[in-house]
C-alpha cells in the first residue's frame, strides 16, 4: 500500500504544478507562423541562388602534356592521373583519352589533373620516375604517394570510386573513417 501511495506522489509531483501556472498565449492564427511538423529550422524566404547563373563555371580538368609539368608542382594540391603510351597512335591510349575527356567532370570535382606521355623518347621526369612499360595508367594521390598502376585502360567511373575510397578523399568529403 505504501508503495502504490509513493507512486502516486511522484506521479502527481512530476505533473508540475496545476493551477498555480497562468494560462499559456493564445497567438493570433493570421499572424502566427504554421508549426514545422520535423522541428527543423523556419525556412529563409529569400532566395539564396546566385544573381547570374550563366557566370557559375563547372570545374575543368587539365590536359597536360609530362614534358611542361613535373611531379612536384601538384603535391598537395590535385591529383594526377598519369596515362603512358609508346605512341599516341596507340589504341589503348586513344581509348582512355577519350573515356577521360568523356568523364572530365567527374575527374574535376575530384580534384584531378590528367598527363599525357606519349613519347618515350622525351624521358619525362614522370618516366624516369614511374617506370612505365608500354600503356600504363598511374594515379597519384596528392600526397604524391602511387595508389594504382594499370595496364589496361580504365573507365572514369571506377577511377572516381578508387579516387573516393583514398584517405585524403574521405576526409575532404567528411568521412573520415578508414576503418569502413
Amino acid at each position: 500500500m505504501k508503495l502504490k501511495f509513493l507512486f502516486f506522489v511522484m506521479a502527481l509531483s512530476a505533473m508540475g504544478p496545476g493551477r498555480d501556472a497562468p494560462p499559456p498565449d493564445v497567438p493570433d492564427p493570421e499572424t502566427a507562423a504554421r508549426p514545422n511538423p520535423a522541428r527543423l529550422p523556419p525556412i529563409a524566404q529569400t532566395s539564396v541562388e546566385p544573381k547570374d547563373p550563366a557566370r557559375i563555371t563547372p570545374p575543368e580538368v587539365s590536359f597536360l602534356s609530362a614534358s611542361d609539368t613535373a611531379p612536384d608542382d601538384f603535391l598537395w594540391n590535385s591529383r594526377p592521373i598519369v596515362v603512358f603510351a609508346d605512341t599516341e597512335g596507340d589504341p589503348a591510349f586513344i581509348e582512355q583519352v577519350e573515356a577521360l575527356r568523356r568523364g572530365a567532370a567527374a575527374l574535376a570535382v575530384r580534384d584531378a589533373v590528367v598527363i599525357l606521355d606519349a613519347d618515350p623518347a622525351a624521358d619525362s621526369i614522370w618516366r624516369r620516375s614511374l617506370h612505365p612499360r608500354g600503356f600504363s595508367l598511374v594515379l597519384i594521390d596528392k600526397d604524391g604517394q602511387i595508389k594504382i598502376r594499370r595496364p589496361s585502360p580504365w573507365d572514369v567511373r571506377e577511377i572516381g570510386r578508387a579516387i573516393d575510397r583514398l584517405p585524403l578523399r574521405r576526409q575532404e568529403i567528411g568521412r573520415g573513417s578508414v576503418l569502413r
